[in-house]
């Protein structure tokens, strides 16, 4: 069989070799494993930010909350200041006042029965004191202390002798279980008066409660 190349070799196909062809096939796959590799990548990463996004979500949802039990807390702690405040005014009330309802009670009972009250009457005076300061013991501070003075007058009949009346009356005041422990001193003084147009003799206890009390 004979071949005429009218061309003279320059138009015949080169054959095909192993070699080339593998090449060929390499430079075709290549770019295309690339681009997948790319566009997994790329899919991955639009997971992982909507991912990260939800999560971003989440923890503004979150902080939003924790803002609210941020804010609940500091009207707590406020609230709680001013309970403290006026826990601590109350009890600066509470040292300059007296329940005198027991006081009286214990005067009635131990009263001589043959004399009339004729006068109660409490006065105060207030008198500076240096006592220990509260975060500083070692220093001392000034601070006004009310004294009290619960002021008797009891009387009778001028032509007996309630002496005897008065010093028991005195007595049972100091040994007192309300009042004992409280009195710094009980004074009595005597003397003539008018009671309901009669003369009578009068007695005045004076009653002085310990600074403070």
């Amino acid at each position: 069989m004979f071949t005429i190349d009218l061309l003279k070799g320059q138009g015949v196909p080169i054959k095909s070799r192993p070699e080339g062809i593998i090449v060929a096939a390499a430079t075709l796959i290549v770019p295309i494993l690339i681009a997948m590799v790319m566009f997994s990548y790329y899919l991955h990463g639009k997971v992982v930010i909507s991912i990260h996004k939800q999560e971003i979500v989440n923890y503004e949802a979150k902080i939003n909350a924790l803002s609210d039990t941020v804010e609940l807390q500091k009207s707590f702690e406020e609230k709680k200041e001013i309970i403290n405040s006026s826990i601590s005014e109350v009890k600066s009330s509470i040292g300059v006042h007296v329940q005198w309802t027991p006081v009286l009670t214990t005067l009635v009972e131990n009263m001589p029965d043959s004399m009339v009250l004729t006068k109660l009457e409490v006065e105060r005076n207030n008198v500076r004191k240096k006592i220990p300061k509260k975060d500083d013991p070692q220093k001392l501070v000034d601070v006004i202390v009310p004294i009290r003075t619960l002021q008797i007058g009891i009387c009778g009949h001028p032509q007996n002798n309630y002496d005897e009346e008065i010093r028991g009356f005195s007595d049972r005041l100091r040994s007192s279980n309300l009042l004992g422990a409280k009195f710094e001193d009980i004074r009595v003084s005597q003397e003539l008066g008018v009671f309901e147009d009669q003369e009578v003799v009068s007695y005045v206890i004076d009653c002085i409660f310990k600074p403070g009390l």
